[in-house]
């Protein structure tokens, strides 16, 4: 079985530092798209083509951690990431991510965003979206 490679994911708070998953740096090909406070990676495992993660740069764990500055500034990066997205494919939808915690399923302690393109016919029938997370509380 394949480790996925961001559950060792090291923290890191100079974006001048290297920046590592696990046992893995990132080289320069890999980050779309780095500032201050945020990167932008094509996730390891993707559940769709063009899936993306939003990182933090600083020590964040969850969105809620995030200062009202980053917040805001994670609203452009979402954007961004899907400006990159739309460079390379058509997606029909999206859907954002966060997991808050490991009761929500967070394993990677670092804030991330995932933003997922979505694709008619991707699912037989996509109705509920990511209320899908919890078990059978998707259809209603």
């Amino acid at each position: 079985m394949k480790k996925n490679i961001y559950s060792d994911m090291r923290k890191f708070t100079n974006i001048n530092e290297s920046i590592r998953f696990g046992n893995h740096t990132l080289d320069d090909g890999r980050i779309l798209y780095q500032d201050d406070d945020f990167f932008i990676v094509y996730d390891g495992f993707p559940v769709s083509p063009g899936h993306i993660l939003i990182i933090t740069s600083g020590d964040e764990v969850t969105y809620f951690d995030l200062s009202d500055q980053k917040r805001n500034k994670l609203n452009k990066m979402l954007d961004h990431a899907k400006n990159i997205i739309e460079g390379e494919h058509s997606p029909d939808g999206y859907n954002i991510g966060m997991n808050c915690g490991s009761a929500a399923g967070q394993t990677v302690m670092q804030f991330h965003c995932h933003l997922i393109p979505r694709y008619n016919g991707d699912v037989p029938d996509p109705r509920g979206g990511v209320r899908h997370s919890v078990m059978g509380k998707g259809f209603y």
